[in-house]
């Protein structure tokens, strides 16, 4: 299996030989087989998990029927993982350790807080107080100039202005596996996890 689904459960701290190594504890799944895509008949190779529980009147009848055929109850969050190696069937349960060992390395996906509309400054690590910000004088946190003269007379795409900060989705890279405790499912992974306390997060190979 080449993924799993889990909830982050919040940060922590493991020694390891005498160092302090910041990490994220994480409870990765049991998550169930819900659907099995096939080149014949979706072009493509991916299993898909469920994970968490959902109440049934929450759920709209189309996605009862589609959990009913892997015999299993309605799940919070769904997500494909491309797998090419094992074989599975309907209704099967993964758990962390089938997926991850201790000392490998992973790939983590999820959410980011939302910060709402956010000045440059604060998105862009602008100068701010005590620092000259980009053509201006009087106003400290502002971005200053943004374009030139007649020409282009115009403001190129990209710029870095205020505008949505966070609630996008970001993958962090090569994360370590400190420790998989498979009775608890759960995993600590060193490093920082995107998303608040309790979010759903993607764990890949």
């Amino acid at each position: 299996m080449s993924g799993i689904i889990g909830k982050k459960i919040g940060m922590m701290t493991v020694f390891e030989d005498g160092a302090a190594v910041p990490c994220t504890l994480i409870e990765a799944g049991p998550c169930v087989v819900t659907q099995i895509r096939t080149e014949e008949k979706d072009g493509y190779k991916a299993i898909q998990l469920g994970y968490g529980e959902k109440k049934e009147k929450r759920t709209s009848k189309a996605l009862q029927g589609h959990f009913k055929k892997a015999n299993t109850t309605p799940k919070r969050k769904l997500a494909e993982f491309k797998e090419f190696t094992t074989d599975f069937n309907l209704g099967d349960t993964i758990k962390v350790d089938d997926v991850f060992a201790e000392g490998e390395f992973l790939d983590v996906s999820g959410k980011t807080k939302g910060r709402g509309f956010q000045g440059v400054v604060k998105r862009h690590n602008f100068g701010g107080v005590g620092q000259t910000t980009h053509g201006q004088h009087n106003r400290q946190r502002h971005p200053g100039s943004i374009g030139a003269c007649s020409y282009p007379a115009r403001v190129f795409k990209g710029l870095k202005m205020a505008g949505r900060m966070g609630n996008t989705m970001v993958t962090i890279q090569n994360l370590k596996v400190v420790k998989v405790m498979a009775d608890k499912n759960l995993i600590v992974v060193s490093g920082s996890v995107p998303g608040p306390k309790n979010s759903v997060v993607m764990l890949h190979k």
